[in-house]
């Protein structure tokens, strides 16, 4: 291959690889402890990557602590980067709403609190339209007001290095959490058959 050619080929691989990269979308979800929510969404077909963090505050760059001991009005959220043209935003929805319990407005499961509580962030109108039909199409399915706002995207900041990929980090100390928080047959409990719909192996 003479460099002509060479230029050629990595031009042209460069172009794909941006390509790509442009077609990626984000979601951001808080479904409550996000080791559990990033766990699940890890296992969705096209999605690419997932980060644990912060959105939704007051505070820039909260920490931890700053976030758990409250006043700072942070959720704990997941960011979600997935390939449209594999999986759709409405999918990732119908996951989310599957995977917690929308009708309770104090946290999740064994979590209380305001950093707990469930939220969709919308980053433009067609998402917001698609959250909105998703979520009246939950509430149908489950005859009960769901309380999980949709609200409108606000500054992420990434979690610490060790929240992310807890679950693959501390596998033992993650079974043990997810299993005593009661996370799993709560959602059993109150979707049934279509709990965890649209996450293949969840828990």
């Amino acid at each position: 291959m003479n460099w002509a050619m060479l230029t050629v080929v990595t031009a042209l691989s460069f172009c794909v690889h941006t390509a790509s990269a442009q077609q990626l979308e984000k979601a951001v979800f808080a479904g409550g402890c996000f080791w559990c929510v990033e766990s699940d969404f890890d296992k969705v077909p096209g999605v690419v990557a997932t980060v644990s963090g912060y959105t939704g505050g007051k505070t820039g760059n909260p920490t931890y602590e700053q976030v758990s001991a409250g006043g700072t009005g942070h959720y704990e959220a997941v960011e979600i980067t997935y390939d449209p043209t594999k999986v759709s935003y409405g999918a990732l929805l119908t996951a989310f709403w599957h995977s917690v319990d929308p009708t309770d407005d104090g946290g999740q499961f064994c979590d209380r609190g305001r950093s707990y509580q469930t939220a969709i962030f919308v980053a433009n109108d067609k998402q917001r339209g698609i959250a909105e039909a998703s979520k009246n199409a939950a509430e149908r399915i489950l005859g009960k007001p769901i309380v999980s706002p949709i609200l409108a995207a606000a500054p992420f900041y990434a979690a610490e290095d060790y929240h992310q990929n807890y679950y693959e980090k501390n596998p033992i100390r993650y079974r043990y959490y997810r299993w005593g928080c009661g996370r799993d047959n709560r959602v059993k409990e109150i979707w049934g058959e279509h709990a965890y719909e649209g996450i293949p192996g969840h828990g």
